[in-house]
């Protein structure tokens, strides 16, 4: 990963897990390009300020997936209640090579409304082949989904860019979770981060109507 992607340490007892956008930056392998870049240029043509512009896909970097990404008539980003991101949450190392599968969640006794986001070797594995799309990321299987839904969790985050796998069940997986009412938090990024209970601050753009959004996320030991 190139050092412009790693979040900048914050000086307090907060966590930034956030990936920066940049221009260039990894995406989801057929996704828009990310484009940033100035439009306007402060000084240049007697331009009076600097003025950014973005062209980017709603589920670029630190990003969430709103219902309707995946289930007809679902809820979009403008939607997401405030508690689904604000508030206790648990991170859980997972020492999985591929897949995270059900067995590996056996014992972890998921709680109703429980927020959950899961730490694993793509973490800092898959980000430090950037610009490069990783491939073989450590997902969630579409059977792991469903204890998930089955157990009531709120949300879940996952430390890269879905919680599906490329090739794999990416599909079934979303439709699984977010036809569950989960909300989903993807591409966080959580090298500075142990296992452990957090509070978690986690709020995307709201954008009327979307299926995703870009967001910034934050963690404090409890």
């Amino acid at each position: 990963m190139r050092k412009s992607v790693r979040p900048r340490v914050m000086n307090s007892e907060w966590i930034d897990v956030t990936v920066p956008l940049e221009n260039g930056m990894v995406h989801w392998e057929g996704d828009p390009e990310v484009k940033i870049y100035r439009h306007f240029k402060l000084g240049v043509d007697d331009m009076p300020c600097n003025l950014t512009k973005l062209e980017i896909s709603a589920h670029t970097a630190t990003h969430m997936d709103a219902m309707c990404h995946f289930i007809p008539g679902g809820a979009g980003m403008d939607e997401m209640p405030l508690e689904a991101t604000i508030g206790p949450c648990r991170v859980i190392g997972m020492e999985v090579k591929d897949q995270i599968m059900p067995s590996d969640l056996e014992g972890l006794e998921f709680q109703q409304g429980e927020r959950i986001i899961f730490k694993t070797r793509n973490t800092p594995g898959s980000w430090e082949m950037a610009p490069k799309f990783d491939r073989d990321f450590v997902s969630i299987s579409e059977s792991a989904g469903r204890v998930l839904a089955d157990a009531g969790v709120m949300t879940v985050g996952v430390d890269y860019l879905s919680i599906g796998g490329f090739g794999k069940d990416v599909v079934e997986v979303h439709k699984v979770m977010l036809g569950a009412g989960i909300w989903v938090i993807e591409g966080l990024w959580l090298a500075d981060v142990e296992p452990g209970d957090y509070d978690l601050v986690c709020l995307p753009l709201k954008i009327k109507g979307a299926d995703g959004a870009p967001c910034r996320a934050l963690l404090k030991p409890r």
